[in-house]
């Protein structure tokens, strides 16, 4: 199975204290995010777990931990983006987050690595020539440190009208000109880039649109195969396996004003006042009322692919994969 970190929140940034803890205890308590009252105990045992999967804008708290958590499998969402704080308003600047990716990189390997440069949005202080010109300066920076990069354009949920009323939707026109420049800029530097969950038309620029965490995505990641049910596909139209999430909603500091997963400052801020680094929950504790469940968790390893993978050798000795 997978753990994700960072669909509804981002921990790696936040709460490295708190999920070292948890590792080190060998489980997570979780609540669901609609009916809190129900938690779900997860085991932390690589035994079952198969990926951990990060999502962060900040890597670096964790980079103290990387080989403690060794002998997990991993995959690493970092997400790169050009903006000020006019937007995203607690994210580290976009140097030292690269250094990170790449201190990370040096770790668990490029192949465990994906870049996202995710939103773009067009605005007159970030114009299609600015994503055109900074995207190309950062995949030669990343060049080496990992093998593709995961783009999409803004998406406006509810919340992100309400945080960012100014934000457009990128037309047609923009997308496609964005799209054969950032495709470009991939074959330049040695990444797939991957549309996130974007028009499949995207595929005539030579982005990859089968998904940007897919079963072969992680096969390729953590060298070896998976059997995955197929209900934990993100959604039918999109090959991205669902993980279980262990973290909460309105509890991210960056506060980017395109978030989803935040409803307003005051509401993280309380959550976060409310979090203790030793308690089995990510905000606050037990409470009476709550039911909590096992989870059932198997590993999704498949020796029959592991034997295949192994056996993808080319005659001078090295691995095609």
């Amino acid at each position: 199975m997978i753990i994700n970190t960072g669909q509804r929140t981002d921990i790696p940034a936040f709460y490295s204290e708190w999920f070292m803890n948890r590792i080190r205890e060998g489980y997570v308590m979780v609540r669901n995010p609609f009916y809190p009252e129900q938690v779900t105990r997860y085991s932390l045992d690589p035994a079952v777990v198969d990926v951990l999967a990060f999502c962060t804008k900040d890597p670096s708290p964790m980079i103290p931990y990387l080989d403690e958590i060794s002998p997990f499998r991993q995959f690493w969402f970092v997400t790169i983006t050009p903006y000020g704080r006019d937007i995203e308003e607690n994210v580290p600047p976009k140097e030292r987050v690269m250094d990170a990716f790449r201190r990370v990189s040096e770790k668990v390997g490029p192949k465990a690595m994906s870049w996202r440069y995710d939103p773009i949005f067009i605005s007159e202080k970030y114009p299609i020539e600015f994503h055109i010109e900074v995207f190309e300066k950062m995949a030669a920076e990343l060049e080496g440190y990992t093998g593709q990069a995961v783009v999409s354009f803004i998406d406006l949920y509810e919340k992100t009208k309400k945080n960012f009323p100014e934000a457009g939707q990128v037309t047609r026109e923009e997308e496609e000109k964005l799209a054969a420049a950032i495709a470009e800029s991939g074959r330049r530097h040695g990444m797939t880039i991957r549309g996130c969950y974007e028009r499949q038309a995207l595929a005539e620029f030579g982005w990859d649109m089968a998904g940007c965490m897919t079963k072969e995505v992680l096969e390729e990641a953590i060298g070896t195969g998976l059997d995955i049910p197929k209900k934990k596909w993100a959604r039918p139209e999109c090959g991205c396996i669902m993980g279980n999430d262990i973290g909460a909603y309105n509890t991210c500091a960056h506060f980017c004003r395109y978030c989803y997963a935040n409803y307003d400052k005051k509401a993280v801020r309380e959550n976060m006042r409310r979090h203790d680094p030793q308690s089995p929950f990510l905000i606050g504790g037990p409470l009476p009322a709550d039911r909590v469940t096992e989870a059932k968790q198997t590993s999704w390893i498949d020796d029959q692919i592991v034997m295949d993978i192994s056996a993808a050798v080319s005659v001078d000795g090295h691995c095609d994969r």
